[in-house]
């Protein structure tokens, strides 16, 4: 049996009493070492394979391999498994090698979900999430998801947003999308969500300060019609008041 384990943000408590029973009945965990070091509470002295940055591969690999040894493993996954997460990748391998394994899915809350309630509710209409990592996706195809998104008058959430090797890819984004978007649109940056260095603050396309960002940081470009009102990024359905 293989579970792959959404573990959200990074807080205990916006874990799904589904994660921690699934860790819980795991024999084995396997993660990437930062997510596993998340979840340390609940492994107790369960052996925990750790691997590092770029191993998804190699890391999913070694998870189908001891589940077709017989153990019932545990793939931790932050935010949502399904969202830029092991999830899919776990499903193309077990597909291609017919490897012969069950594989469950266990969701969790991914980054937009926990900013969004940080921030207020600007997520309260139509809504895309774009990663602005190149490193599996080409760059010119990120910026026509960008030019199209701001063109629809999505609220955007941008994942990835920089690193120290894309450090201009962000400020790149908010070019394309001021070209279809008033500078005043507002936007909402949460850092370390659901994690002790937890922060938030409020901008605008124009104003924004790139410099704080990085990749454990969520961007929340609004729409036409989001607004602050006292501290609280809103993007109003549409109810009549």
């Amino acid at each position: 049996m293989l579970t792959v384990i959404g573990i959200g943000p990074g807080s205990q408590a916006m874990m799904t009493v589904e994660a921690t029973e699934a860790l819980a009945a795991a024999d084995i965990i396997v993660g990437y070492k930062t997510y596993t070091h998340l979840v340390k509470a609940f492994t107790g002295d369960k052996q925990v394979i750790k691997t590092g940055m770029c191993k998804e591969i190699e890391r999913c690999q070694t998870a189908i391999d001891l589940a077709k040894a017989g153990h019932n493993v545990a793939l931790v996954s932050s935010g949502d498994a399904g969202i830029y997460g092991m999830a899919g990748l776990i499903l193309e391998l077990v597909s291609q090698q017919q490897a012969g394994i069950e594989v469950r899915v266990v969701p969790g809350m991914t980054a937009s979900i926990a900013a969004a309630a940080l921030l207020g509710a600007p997520l309260m209409h139509d809504f895309c999430h774009i990663s602005l990592s190149d490193l599996l996706t080409p760059w010119p195809v990120i910026e026509k998801r960008i030019i199209a998104a701001g063109e629809a008058d999505f609220v955007i959430c941008f994942y990835n947003p920089r690193s120290r090797g894309r450090e201009g890819h962000l400020a790149r984004a908010f070019d394309l999308l001021m070209t279809v978007k008033n500078p005043a649109t507002p936007v909402g940056v949460v850092k370390a969500a659901g994690r002790k260095k937890e922060e938030k603050w409020l901008t605008t396309l124009a104003d924004m300060d790139y410099a704080p960002v990085d990749m454990t940081s969520l961007v929340v470009v609004g729409n036409a019609t989001t607004y602050v009102k006292d501290g609280l990024m809103i993007t109003p359905r549409g109810y009549r008041l």
